[in-house]
């Protein structure tokens, strides 16, 4: 019996269509990256569409918080040199620096298995590419958010932050129920690491056993959406978003605070984002076809500089030298801890 065409990769995806549907989707879909904590910067989509692999913001520092001067009838002037004469201070600058993300990834399908399977896998792998990247966008998140905590635990090699002042851990060398899992005091004393800014911090990131911690001792508020359909939960007036990507290991659990814009997002299209090859002779000549994906990010916690040194494609979300879960990746420029709108509480659930 004669069958119809199969559906070619060609006819699923059109780079002018496809690019910037995966785009959309990807932030849409990744739930610690659209939950607010992360802003979408348009100067970085502009770094991103230039030169470079690592971007530079300078910005000025605040003003000290110099013993202001009271005021005299004293006669002594600018010209005199005398005592009386008020002595100006000067201000100071500091750069962030944001790293260029260079990432791709290919799937293939052997011509062989869309005949016997009666439906091309390509047309699945098309559809599924927004969601692969929604989960590796938020997969270097997370790296880079370790990499910052790990910066933090370390002792500064100068002033630029206090050791630890992002952290509230109450995790304990074992388990100890109701004093080393997730309790409202224990996140207050997270909060308040901010000082009289705590109020900044309006969402919690947190684990599923962190959260079924929450929702067993009643913690957890619920508010409609604007359309009264869905119901968000709330802690202590603040959003909480679940996801078991947040960094956990053998019953010790990382839960994060952030306020609004805590870290910027720029993305960026590589030269050639999206395009399809035949390889006729795979498969011993039945041939296949392969869809290629790139994308460009940076992700760019407020406040800090990419210290590492990675190679053209950017560093990747390991733990080691130069990439972005290591601790020497990264600096904190902002020294004032009330800048970095970011908190961290650690707790033992088991």
């Amino acid at each position: 019996m004669a069958t119809g065409p199969v559906t070619q990769i060609s006819d699923v995806v059109v780079p002018e269509i496809f690019n910037p549907y995966v785009q959309r989707l990807t932030e849409e879909k990744s739930r610690i990256v659209a939950s607010g904590a992360v802003a979408r910067a348009a100067d970085l989509d502009a770094d991103l569409a230039g030169a470079g692999l690592t971007f530079n913001a300078p910005s000025f520092k605040d003003l000290d918080n110099d013993e202001d001067n009271v005021s005299t009838d004293a006669a002594d002037d600018e010209y005199t040199g005398g005592s009386a004469n008020s002595e100006p201070k000067k201000t100071g600058t500091l750069t962030e620096v944001a790293v260029r993300l260079s990432r791709n990834q290919s799937w293939s399908s052997a011509d062989l298995s869309a005949a016997l399977a009666g439906a091309d896998p390509m047309e699945s792998i098309a559809q599924r590419v927004s969601a692969y990247w929604a989960r590796r966008l938020q997969a270097a998140f997370v790296a880079t958010m370790n990499g910052v905590f790990a910066d933090n635990d370390a002792v500064p090699g100068g002033t630029e932050h206090v050791q630890g002042d992002l952290t509230n851990d109450i995790s304990g060398a074992s388990y100890s129920a109701g004093v080393t899992d997730f309790s409202a005091p224990a996140f207050i004393d997270a909060a308040v690491t901010m000082g009289d800014s705590m109020g900044d911090l309006s969402l919690v990131c947190v684990h599923s056993i962190v959260y079924a911690r929450m929702q067993k001792n009643n913690l957890i508020d619920f508010i409609p959406d604007a359309q009264g359909v869905t119901s968000i939960p709330t802690f202590l007036g603040r959003l909480v978003t679940v996801d078991d990507g947040i960094t956990n290991t053998a019953g010790v659990f990382h839960s994060w605070l952030f306020g609004a814009g805590a870290a910027q997002l720029g993305m960026g299209q590589p030269k050639v984002p999206t395009e399809t090859a035949r390889k006729p002779g795979s498969g011993n000549g039945a041939g296949s076809e392969v869809l290629y994906n790139r994308t460009e990010w940076a992700i760019h916690p407020v406040g800090h500089r990419y210290n590492g040194a990675a190679a053209n494609g950017g560093p990747s979300n390991a733990a080691t030298v130069n990439n972005l879960a290591h601790a020497d990746s990264w600096q904190r420029v902002f020294t004032e801890r009330k800048q970095i709108k970011i908190a961290r509480l650690i707790t033992r659930e088991f």
